[in-house]
C-alpha cells in the first residue's frame, strides 16, 4: 500500500511528526533519563503524593541473570513492559503457558517473537530473549503507529472529502492520549494500522483485501469482530441504492436475485474470514486445556509454576482437572476468562470505589458523546433512513463534506457501539486507548472542532508571514468548514506557537490530548493503576 508519497506534503508532514512523537514518548519515559527529563517535577510529586500501587498484575519470574546490555535496555524501556503488557511478552517468549494468558490474541506476540529471532537475531550475545522481545515490541510498534497515522490520514481524504480536516486529525493521532500504549508492549498499535488500514482499503473499493486486513485485525484484538460490520453496512448500502436507480438505468442492473445472492456470498464470505482468527484461536485454546493430559507441567521450569500455585493461575490439563468453560456448549475461553479473572461484565464496574476510574474516563465519554450527538443533529433524516436513502446531492455528485459528511454514518454509529459497550461492561479506564486504538471519529471529531472554531487555522502560514490579501484568504481557507488543500504547516505546533491565542475550546481539545499523553506516561511507566 503506497502509505507514503512524495508528491502529498501533507502525508510526509503526518509521517515524520508520528515518527518524531514516538521518539519523544519512548525519551521521556526512559528511566535513566529522567532526571534531565521535563517529567522529573511531576514524576517526583505523584511519588510524594500517591504511594505506590500494590498492584496484583502479572509479573512472571525472570529466570535467567540479566547482562549489562539488559540492564542498560530495562533502564530505557522497562517503563514499556508493565502491566498487559507483561502477558505479551510473557506468551512471546513462553506461549500460552497460563489460561488467563488466552485473553491476548497471538498475533501481535507472534510478530513481536518473529522480529526478535529474525532481525534481532545478531544481537543473541549481548541481550537475553525476553530483553530482545521488549526491543522489537518498541520497534514494531514505533513502525506501526507512524503507520497507522499514515493510513488515518489516507482514510480521511476519502471519507471526509476534507484534506484539511484529514490532516489535522492525523496529526492529532500522532498525540493521542493512548500514546502511551501505542509505544508500549500492546497491541493497539498494531491492531489501529490494520484497521484504519481496512477501512481506507474498503473506501477504495479494495474489498479483498480490506477483508484480509479486517481478518487480521480480528488476530489481534477482540474488537476485531465488530469491524466486519463496516462491510455488512458497504454491501448492503450499495445493494439498497441500486434499487433506488432511475427507470433508466434499470436494464443496465442484474436481475434482483442475481443482486441478492452476490450480495449475501460475498457477506457471508467475508464475515467467515473475519471471524476465523478468533474461532481458531478458541479452538486451539480447547484442544490445550480441554485436551488430554501431555505431561507440560514437567517441562514447565519451577518458578512458573511456583507462581502458577501462588496466584491461582491454571496451566494446561493441571492435574487432569479441566476448567469449567470447556463443558460449556460452545467452549469459548476468552469469555470465560473475562468473568472469571477480570469480572468483566454488564454494569460490575459500576461501585463507588471506581468512581475515580469513571473520571478518568469521563473526557473520552463526553466527547465521544458529543461526536454522536453532533452527528445526529446535522444529519437526522440520514439517520434515521440508516444512510440508505439516496440523497440529491449524490445524484447531482456533490457530496457534503467534513465530518457531517454523509459517508461518516458507519462510523459513528462503530464508536457509539463501541463507547457504549466499553462504559456499561468493560473496565472503564480502558476506554480511552479502547476507542483510541479503534475509530477514527475521536480524531475526526477533535480537528473538526478545531477547524469549525479555531480562527488560528482559518488561514495559511505561520503568524511570522504577511497576511494574504481578503481575496486570496478566501481561495486559503479563510473560513471555518473550508476544505481546500492548505499547506503542510503542522497546525498542532502553530497552536502551541500562538497557545496565548487559542480559544478556550480549543485549549480543551489540546488540553486533552496532550494531558493524557504526559498522564499516561506517568501513571503507566511507574506501574500506577492506568490500563
Amino acid at each position: 500500500m503506497e502509505l507514503v508519497s512524495r508528491r502529498d506534503p501533507h502525508l510526509r508532514e503526518v509521517v515524520w511528526f508520528a515518527a518524531c512523537c514516538r521518539a519523544l514518548t519512548l525519551l521521556l519515559q526512559a528511566r535513566c533519563l529522567l532526571d534531565f527529563s521535563p517529567l522529573f517535577f511531576f514524576q517526583a510529586l505523584f511519588n510524594l503524593l500517591i504511594p505506590d500501587h500494590a498492584a496484583d498484575a502479572f509479573h512472571p519470574p525472570r529466570l535467567s541473570e540479566p547482562g549489562l546490555w539488559d540492564l542498560l535496555l530495562e533502564r530505557l524501556l522497562g517503563g514499556l513492559s508493565h502491566w498487559d503488557a507483561e502477558h505479551f511478552l510473557f506468551i512471546a517468549e513462553r506461549g500460552y503457558l497460563y489460561e488467563h494468558n488466552c485473553a491476548f490474541f497471538p498475533l501481535y506476540p507472534l510478530s513481536v517473537r518473529a522480529v526478535a529471532e529474525g532481525a534481532l537475531w545478531p544481537l543473541q550475545r549481548l541481550l537475553r530473549l525476553r530483553s530482545r522481545l521488549l526491543l522489537s515490541a518498541v520497534l514494531l510498534n514505533s513502525l506501526f503507529s507512524v503507520l497507522a497515522a499514515a493510513a488515518l490520514y489516507k482514510l480521511g481524504c476519502i471519507v471526509l472529502q476534507c484534506r484539511r480536516v484529514a490532516f489535522l486529525a492525523a496529526v492529532l493521532f500522532s498525540v493521542s492520549p493512548a500514546n502511551v500504549f501505542m509505544a508500549a508492549a500492546y497491541s493497539e498499535s498494531m491492531f489501529a494500522f490494520l484497521a484504519f488500514s481496512a477501512m481506507w482499503q474498503l473506501e477504495k473499493g479494495q474489498s479483498w483485501l480490506s477483508g484480509l486486513l479486517f481478518s487480521l485485525a480480528s488476530g489481534v484484538r477482540a474488537n476485531g469482530l465488530i469491524n466486519a460490520g463496516f462491510f455488512l453496512y458497504s454491501r448492503g448500502k450499495c445493494f439498497a441504492l441500486q434499487l433506488q436507480v432511475g427507470s433508466g438505468s434499470v436494464r443496465k442492473l442484474p436481475p434482483l436475485w442475481k443482486q441478492l445472492l452476490s450480495v449475501a456470498s460475498s457477506a457471508v464470505l467475508m464475515c467467515a474470514g473475519i471471524f476465523l482468527p478468533f474461532a481458531l484461536f478458541q479452538y486451539y485454546a480447547y484442544v490445550r486445556f480441554c485436551g488430554p493430559g501431555t505431561g507440560l507441567e514437567q517441562a514447565v521450569p519451577k518458578p512458573l509454576l511456583q507462581l502458577a500455585l501462588d496466584k491461582g493461575y491454571r496451566l494446561a490439563a493441571m492435574d487432569g482437572v479441566k476448567p469449567p468453560w470447556c463443558s460449556q456448549r460452545f467452549p469459548m475461553v476468552y469469555s470465560y476468562i473475562q468473568d472469571a479473572y477480570w469480572n468483566v461484565g454488564f454494569l460490575r464496574y459500576f461501585e463507588l470505589r471506581q468512581i475515580p476510574n469513571f473520571l478518568l474516563a469521563l473526557p473520552v465519554t463526553l466527547l465521544g458523546s458529543w461526536a454522536a450527538w453532533t452527528y445526529i443533529v446535522a444529519n437526522p433524516r440520514h439517520c434515521v433512513t440508516l444512510g440508505l436513502e439516496r440523497r440529491k446531492s449524490e445524484e447531482e455528485g456533490k457530496p457534503r463534506a467534513g465530518f457531517c459528511c454523509p459517508a461518516v454514518f458507519v462510523y459513528v454509529v462503530h464508536a457509539t457501539v463501541l463507547l457504549a459497550f466499553g462504559f456499561f461492561c468493560m473496565h472503564v479506564q480502558v476506554l480511552t486507548r479502547f476507542l483510541g486504538s479503534s475509530s477514527p471519529v475521536l480524531y475526526w471529531f477533535s480537528a473538526h472542532l478545531l477547524q469549525e472554531y479555531e480562527p488560528l487555522l482559518w488561514s495559511e502560514g505561520t503568524g511570522n508571514q504577511t497576511a494574504a490579501p481578503r481575496s486570496e484568504k478566501s481561495l486559503l481557507g479563510k473560513s471555518p468548514g473550508s476544505c481546500g488543500k492548505g499547506t503542510s504547516e503542522n497546525p498542532i505546533v502553530r497552536l502551541l506557537l500562538n497557545r496565548r491565542f487559542i480559544t478556550p475550546l480549543g485549549k480543551c481539545v489540546l488540553g486533552f490530548f496532550l494531558s493524557y499523553w504526559l498522564l499516561g506516561l506517568i501513571l503507566h511507566c511507574n506501574f500506577l493503576p492506568w490500563t
